[in-house]
Parts: structure tokens; C-alpha cells; sequence
């Protein structure tokens, strides 16, 4: 079923335009602007080239699910395949599936509300004719990553995106961004080398990097030593983008540094990048290796969300001058173990909750760093004692529509039932309570258990933030100094009194309604309605699991 009948030759055209356009609108940005659209301020000129080239390719993307087969999700639509270096057998080749299309609509919606928040609110920094062109990159190299179908471009959109992502920590960060997008780009290079090194090895011992051949011979190619040891190489290279304990390290400072925007596009994209790489590469093509494997990545992923919550728990607690930001780093640790530990199960269930967690995770964590950045704009810091000791009243007394929806993404992010963040923990959890044939039954249920555990400690993190942050401490009146109770905005959008009295902060702008708005709409809606998205991924997954075959 298809909700519009759109005609093959259009579909491939859209797929192609919505992969290749950000690029051309990056290099657009660079040149002088047209005399009839430069305007009377040439950098906002250029923030608005960047919400026009991203709506286009929104615009693009629905149309393209709009015109998707839904009755079969588990075939590729809309592939291009032409030869591009036939010496390698390497090709362009491109499609998308059920699997991969919630991808590539999340990045062409988040890209689109980041360049919308930018125009309103530029950064603080160098030009912004740089900073929309490396955003533009940073889109293309996403989609591309989602939508090509050959190992060699995978890799190579998987590290388009790492120069972008380095150039905007380090250009338009805050404090400590240096160091910040040294350690980003140090540890997803040296993860990337090993990756190359494992899609080389699978490319030449089965003869071809077409992933789709690969998918379908499931293995049967390569012997077992050769899919550990691809498993290996390629895994760690994934695990490092995921990013998957211990190798997480580089995640908070990346995320502190980061501007607002930086910090929604790498927890709403880039992590996805990693676990999808899982899913279309190692859990089809080389299954003996991941089921060997299996058990040793869902016990990191257990330990993750263990440790990122107790990490987010330390943070939040009174007198720890624990950053919002960072908290919230932490707790993308925590939900990405989730995502590992279903695709360690190997089995449907386990799988598809982890694809729905992915697309949860971007949409609440989206937000979530959206609501961070407008409160450290307001108060000019993200310090939880200072947030939380600023007045009795805090966010609710004094931006309560800011409060409100800040409580609303921490309940969503704890996974409360009827919200997004529900289905995929709960299905990665039922995943691994029976994992794939061959797998420690005993093992997978005590990393169930552990899971669960880590939910309640998310629970547990996430009520402190809301109460600190949204409600305040409710110290008495005498105990607060007057520093605590007045604390001055950076950009002046509060309205300081005098001290005792809570200040008001402005609540939520125009701008900020427009770019949000759609984050909770879909949180609320993938909550109530799972069949949405587990309706596309679930025949997909199915085939994948099943060798090729529906």
C-alpha cells in the first residue's frame, strides 16, 4: 500500500536529491549570495539559505515516504545502482527499506529544526556562512550513511560527518571545546581505521561489497574465523560512534563543549549512525561472528546502562555542581545500551525494539537538548545547584511553559508507558529474556534483569532533575544567599528583582514553540501509536534476520 502512487523513476530521483542536495547547499553557502537575496543583513541571508535547504529536503523525505510501498518494507525501494569504480566493484548504489527510511526521516526533520532554531538564534561564534555549511555537510553525510547500500560508501559517509561535527565543537563550543573535539575526532578516527580494515576484509574474501548480495548470502562465504574477526574490527568502529562502554569516554565532554545545535544533531543522528551500522552490516552478513560475540555485547551494554545512570545520579545530586548538559550525555550512554542489548538478542523482537529505542532516543533526547540550551541561554549557566537553588519556585514559578515540557521529556526519556521511550526498552528487554537459538539463555536473563534494573535508576535521575530544576530545593527563605536567588541571564531575556523574589525568565519564544513542537507531537504520537514505526521495521528485520528471505 502506498499512500500516493509515485512512479519508480521519481522515487529514485527523490532518494538521490535528498542524499546529494545538503552537499550542493553547502557549497552554495559558501559563495556570495545573489544581489536579489543577500538582504539587508547577509548573515541572516545565509541562515535562511540553510532552513530553505533543509525544509527542501524534509519536504523530499516525506514525499518519499509518502510515495513507500508500506505492504512491502522489507524490499529496497527507490535503488539506484551504477557502477562507480569497477576496478573495486565498488558502486553507487542506494535504497532505503523499513529500516532505514525512520532514519532518514529523524535526520532530515532534526537537521531542519536545528537550521529553523538557528535562524532566531544564531550562535555565538565565527560567521554563520560556515556554520550552515558544515551543518549541510553534516546532513548529507547522515543520509548518505542511511541510504547507501555498498560497504566502501558506507565508510565513506560514515566519516564525512566526523569534519562537520569536529569544526562545530571546536568553532562555535563553549568552554573546553578544543580539547572536547580533539578527543571526538581522536576516537572515532582510530574506531574508523579498524572498521575499514573489516569491511575490507569482508569486500575481498566474499568478492563483492554490495550489502544487499551480502545480506542474502548470510554468511555462507565466509568462514567463521573470518566473520569473528570482521565482527571485531567492524564492531569496534560502531561501538566507538554508538557509543558503547568503555569506549564512551570522548561522549560528555563532546556534548558539554558542544553548541545547542551540535549537541541535538550528535544525540539525535550521529549515535544512530553506529547501531545502525549493526543492524545492515554485522547481524546479516556476518551472523556466526555476531553470535559468537553476541553475549560479550550485551553484557557492555548492561554495564553502559548501569553506569551511565549512576553517572547521571551523581551528577544530579545536591552540592555535585553537576552540568545539565553533561547529565544528559550520560543518560544517552545509558539509553544506547538499550539499543546494543537488543541487537545482541538476534531476535526480532530484541531488534526492533532497538530500532524503535534509536528513533526514541532522538526525538526525546532532540529535545531534551534543545530545553538544556534554552535554560543555559536564559540563566547562563547549566549548573544543577544553581539551577535548582535559583528561587523556591525555579522553572515552574518562573517559566512554566519552559518547565512543563522540560518535565515532559524527562518522563519521556524514563520511559513512562504511552510515550516513545517506552516500546523499544520494553522491547529489548522481552528480546532478551529469550535471545536467538544458540545464545546463554541463563546469561541473556540475567543482562534482562540488570536492564531493568537500569530503568529504575533512570527513573531515579531523571525525578531528581525534574524536581531540582523545575521545582527548586524549597530551602527556607533564609538559607538561600542572595546570589543563589537572583541569578542574572547571559543574554538578558529574564527580568532580575530584587532579591528574595523569583525573577521571571522568559518562556517559551515563538521560534522555540516551532522547532520543539514537532519533537513532543511525535514523542507522544510513537507512544500511543508503536504499529507506526514497528509496521515498517518489523517485515524488514524479519528478512534480514531470515537470510534474505521475507
Amino acid at each position: 500500500m502506498t499512500v500516493i502512487d509515485i512512479s519508480p523513476s521519481v522515487m529514485q530521483f527523490l532518494l538521490a536529491f535528498i542524499v546529494v542536495a545538503p552537499l550542493l547547499g553547502a557549497v552554495a553557502a559558501l559563495l556570495p549570495a545573489p544581489p536579489g537575496l543577500r538582504g539587508k543583513n547577509p548573515d541572516q541571508a545565509v541562515l535562511r539559505h540553510g532552513v530553505t535547504v533543509t525544509g527542501a529536503v524534509l519536504i523530499a523525505a516525506i514525499v518519499l515516504a509518502v510515495g513507500f510501498d508500506h505492504d512491502h518494507p522489507a524490499t529496497m525501494q527507490a535503488t539506484t545502482d551504477i557502477s562507480w569504480i569497477p576496478a573495486l566493484g565498488v558502486r553507487i548504489h542506494l535504497g532505503i527499506d523499513g529500516i532505514s527510511l525512520p532514519l532518514l526521516l529523524l535526520t532530515a526533520l532534526l537537521t531542519f529544526l536545528c537550521a529553523l532554531y538557528s535562524y532566531f538564534k544564531p550562535p555565538a561564534g565565527p560567521s554563520p556562512k560556515a556554520f550552515i555549511a558544515l551543518v549541510l555537510v553534516l546532513e548529507s553525510g547522515t543520509l548518505a550513511t542511511f541510504a547507501v547500500l555498498d560497504l566502501l560508501l558506507f565508510f565513506l559517509a560514515f566519516e564525512m560527518v566526523l569534519i562537520p561535527m569536529y569544526f562545530l565543537i571546536a568553532r562555535w563550543g563553549g568552554d573546553q571545546r578544543r580539547a572536547a573535539a580533539w578527543k571526538f575526532i581522536l576516537y572515532t578516527l582510530l574506531g574508523s581505521v579498524v572498521m575499514l580494515l573489516g569491511l575490507l576484509l569482508i569486500g575481498l574474501k566474499s568478492g563483492t561489497f554490495d550489502m544487499v548480495a551480502l545480506a542474502t548470502d548470510n554468511g555462507r562465504g565466509l568462514t567463521t574465523s573470518v566473520q569473528v574477526i570482521a565482527v571485531l574490527a567492524i564492531g569496534i568502529g560502531l561501538a566507538v560512534k554508538t557509543p558503547m562502554w568503555p569506549l564512551h569516554s570522548w561522549l560528555p565532554d563532546a556534548h558539554t563543549a558542544a553548541p545547542t545545535v551540535g549537541s541535538v544533531l550528535l544525540a539525535g543522528v550521529l549515535l544512530k549512525m553506529g547501531t545502525y551500522g549493526f543492524v545492515r552490516i554485522l547481524l546479516p552478513i556476518a551472523p556466526d561472528g555476531m553470535r559468537t560475540f553476541a553475549p560479550y555485547l550485551a553484557a557492555f551494554a548492561v554495564v553502559g546502562i548501569v553506569y551511565g545512570s549512576l553517572a547521571c545520579l551523581a551528577l544530579a545530586r545536591n552540592g555535585a555542581k553537576g552540568d545539565l548538559k553533561r547529565l544528559i550525555a550520560y543518560s544517552s550512554v545509558g539509553h544506547m545500551g538499550f539499543v546494543l542489548l537488543g541487537i545482541a538478542t538476534m531476535t526480532p523482537t530484541g531488534v526492533n525494539g532497538a530500532l524503535f529505542a534509536n528513533i526514541a532516543h532522538g526525538l526525546i533526547t532532540g529535545l531534551l537538548f534543545f530545553l538544556v540550551g534554552a535554560i543555559k541561554d536564559r540563566y547562563g549557566t547549566a549548573d544543577l545547584d544553581t539551577l535548582a537553588g535559583a528561587t523556591g519556585a525555579a522553572l515552574y514559578g518562573r517559566a512554566p511553559r519552559l518547565g512543563a515540557l522540560l518535565a515532559f521529556a524527562a518522563v519521556a526519556s524514563l520511559g513512562l508507558p504511552g510515550l516513545a521511550g517506552f516500546w523499544g526498552e520494553m522491547l529489548t528487554l522481552f528480546g532478551a529474556y529469550s535471545p536467538a537459538e544458540g545464545l546463554s539463555r541463563p546469561a541473556f536473563r540475567t543482562f534482562m534483569a540488570i536492564g531493568a534494573f537500569g530503568t529504575l535508576l533512570t527513573a531515579a535521575y531523571m525525578l531528581i532533575v525534574v524536581r531540582r530544576v523545575c521545582m527548586g530545593e524549597h530551602a527556607p527563605h533564609s538559607q538561600l544567599s542572595p546570589d543563589d536567588r537572583t541569578p542574572q541571564p547571559a543574554d538578558g531575556p529574564g527580568r532580575p528583582t530584587a532579591a528574595g523574589s523569583p525573577s521571571q525568565l522568559a518562556d517559551i519564544q515563538t521560534y522555540e514553540a516551532a522547532a520543539w513542537t514537532p519533537l513532543a507531537a511525535l514523542t507522544v504520537l510513537a507512544g500511543l501509536w508503536p504499529a507506526i514505526l514497528l509496521g515498517l521495521t518489523d517485515p524488514a528485520v524479519q528478512k534480514l534476520l531470515a537470510g534474505g528471505k521475507s
